[in-house]
Formats: C-alpha cells, structure tokens, sequence
C-alpha cells in the first residue's frame, strides 16, 4: 500500500499548519481517521482546495477506502498532524 499521499499531506501541514489548504487537508485527515464514523465531511470542500492540494485529498480518500487509516503509520502522520496544528 502507497501511503506516500499521508506522507505528502502531513509534510505541507508542518510547512505552514495555518494556511488554508493545510487546514482543508487536515479536516480531511482527522475526517477520514474517525473509523464507523461515515466520513462527514462536506465535499463542496473540494471546491475550496487549489488543484493540487484536491488532488493530494483524492489520494487520501483512496489510500482511506483501501484500509490506510487502520495502520500505524497513518496514526502516527495523524499525531505530528496535530502537533502542528496545536504549533508544538
């Protein structure tokens, strides 16, 4: 499994954790963390996100449905998410 997409998300939220696209991406991913939780979120989202960074919540959704959200490693990516949204 590819999780090169959590990778890439995770990585612009540290770069700038209070842009808007980083913000966007990381609804998503706390979003698509819930598990059972029927993956609320608004997809007139998308429209907000510039092309890349729709391109990047694609993946994420894909690497979501293939089981990606159960590893550890998206956990992990989830935690330094946080951190950086939390600016520690």
């Amino acid at each position: 499994m590819d999780i090169s997409a959590l990778h890439s998300a995770r990585d612009r939220i540290q770069a700038d954790p209070r842009s808007g696209q980083s913000l966007l991406l990381y609804a998503l991913i706390k979003t698509l963390s819930i598990p059972q939780g029927g993956h609320a979120y608004l997809l007139t989202k998308l429209k907000e996100m510039n092309p890349d960074t729709r391109q990047l919540a694609y993946a994420l959704m894909e690497l979501m449905a293939q089981g990606g959200a159960t590893r550890v490693e998206w956990n992990e990516a989830v935690a330094q998410t946080d951190a950086a949204i939390a600016g520690k």
